[in-house]
């Protein structure tokens, strides 16, 4: 599983991972029982606060969506299904909207916005390349 944290995104490090873990478990990146990485070397790889990691699983436990077994670590739960492509749809409208009206008040043209899109997908498809 790929995490990446935006610093400059001014959205809580924490919520990311349980955004990025959430949408995983859902699109079925992560399949039930799966373990997820344990809180020490994720926040290493991602150089953030141990406490960090934490509160995002405390988070994600809390909504059900991942159980820890003591001794053993944090796993995904039975209950999470995926989402459908309608849902989907609806959450990257969402997103794609929010990066279009910033890249509309930052004053880039089409073009240039859809040739920074192509260049961040390269480079996304590179690091999960790079991460198997």
């Amino acid at each position: 599983m790929l995490l990446q944290i935006d610093f400059k995104s001014g959205k809580p490090v924490y919520l990311q991972l349980v955004d990025q873990i959430r949408y995983a478990a859902a699109s079925g990146g992560l399949r039930t029982g799966e373990a997820l990485p344990s809180i020490r070397p994720l926040a290493e790889e991602l150089r953030v606060n141990r406490n960090t990691v934490a509160k995002a699983y405390a988070e994600l436990e809390s909504q059900g969506v991942i159980e820890t077994i003591p001794g053993k670590g944090c796993f995904l739960r039975e209950n999470n299904s995926q989402f459908t492509r309608s849902a989907r749809d609806k959450i990257l409208t969402k997103e794609i909207d929010e990066a279009v009206v910033a890249a509309h008040h930052l004053q880039v043209d089409r073009d240039a916005f859809l040739a920074l899109v192509k260049e961040r997908l390269d480079s996304f498809e590179r690091k999960v390349k790079e991460a198997k």
